[in-house]
């Protein structure tokens, strides 16, 4: 198929299924489909989204939005842009492109306006609600509240509605009904509290893969940011959210040594996987797609060890393996370029273009 590893492979039956499935139940609860671009940072695969009804994109960095400007005209950028140099690049995308900005402080807001107003240019805002993660959002419905008269009062930014990640829900799906019923609570609060302030939100954005398939059971959420559904991994599938054969994105590896027994040595180390744990303690670092229980065991930069204690399978060197990354996202963002194969057919091949970050070089005084 492809000699030289490691490299990133789609199946590209399982990609479609993947797409095909989530934009179905976006339509079926009649729910507006806004999926984030960090998993696949590829033009080819948001273009794909968009034509199944996706209604825009969203983005974590000012270069994922820059390149996905090229297929949606209509762009969430899901981080404050704190810094001059961001704002400028914000205020660079095309002018056909409608921009929307989640953030939670004033701070962001008093620059953002500033920058808005040089470049006679219309910002959308959502403000950012804490509902458990603890990392970005308000806690508090007042400040939220406030924070969002802030932004209608200061055109030519435009209060658009709040945002929320639901990340600290991390049980099995099967387990989630009354984590989740707390955050219907949250969210329908937030929704009361803002529409008797007289700022009711058009938009009511939120959603994670984990969770994304009992979202329309969170009263008041308009709007889905799922990232991780289009490719799919094995924390996902640990946690109920999708079958091992949604799996779509695997690495394809070789092995380079069985010289140690009740091992074997594949050429994708932390530099090709990622090292992000796997959802439950200890059991490693990925795992083999025609062998789930052949996991990766232990990662150096270059090398990944197979653990074969729990298989009669012995590879010998030269064989390739298709590992399942823990965390795709990061598995992605390591790699150059992405191959897809229907079957054992190499069909297409594709860039990981959004990967990196690329600051402007005025900004780091080149």
């Amino acid at each position: 198929m492809i000699e030289e590893t490691p490299v990133p492979l789609v199946d590209l039956d399982r990609l479609d299924r993947n797409l095909d499935r989530m934009a179905a139940y976006a339509r079926g609860h009649n729910l507006h489909l806004r999926p984030h671009t960090k998993t696949h940072k590829s033009p080819r695969i948001a273009a794909e989204q968009m034509a199944r009804g996706a209604v825009g994109l969203t983005c974590a960095t000012l270069l994922e939005a820059e390149v996905m400007a090229e297929v949606s005209h209509d762009l969430l950028l899901a981080y404050p842009p704190v810094g001059d140099s961001k704002l400028q690049r914000l205020m660079a995308l095309p002018e056909s492109a409608e921009i929307t900005v989640a953030l939670d402080s004033a701070a962001v807001i008093e620059k953002l306006v500033d920058a808005a107003r040089q470049h006679g240019r219309r910002v959308g805002v959502l403000v950012e609600l804490d509902v458990g993660m603890r990392r970005i959002g308000l806690p508090g419905l007042e400040e939220a509240v406030r924070l969002a008269r802030l932004v209608a009062a200061h055109p030519p930014l435009v209060y658009r509605g709040i945002a929320f990640y639901p990340g600290h829900i991390r049980q099995h799906i099967s387990g989630q009904a009354a984590e989740l019923e707390r955050l219907s609570r949250a969210v329908q609060a937030a929704v009361e509290s803002f529409d008797q302030a007289g700022v009711r939100p058009e938009i009511v954005s939120g959603g994670s893969t984990p969770t994304i398939w009992n979202t329309h059971e969170i009263g008041g959420v308009t709007e889905i940011r799922p990232g991780t559904y289009a490719y799919n991994d094995r924390i996902t599938a640990q946690l109920g959210a999708c079958d091992w054969n949604d799996c779509a994105l695997t690495i394809l590896a070789t092995v380079v040594s069985t010289a140690v027994p009740g091992q074997a040595v594949i050429d994708a180390g932390s530099k090709a996987l990622g090292r992000e744990p796997a959802e439950n303690q200890g059991d490693g670092y990925g795992a083999l797609l025609d062998r789930p229980e052949v996991v990766v065991r232990r990662l150096s930069e270059e090398h990944g060890v197979l653990d074969l204690a729990d298989t009669s399978w012995r590879p010998a060197v030269g064989d390739q393996v298709r590992v399942v990354p823990n965390h795709v996202c990061i598995a992605v963002h390591l790699h150059e370029m992405v191959y897809g194969i229907r079957g054992d057919r190499l069909e297409a091949a594709w860039p990981v273009k959004a990967r990196g970050r690329r600051p402007l070089a005025a900004s780091l005084g080149v």
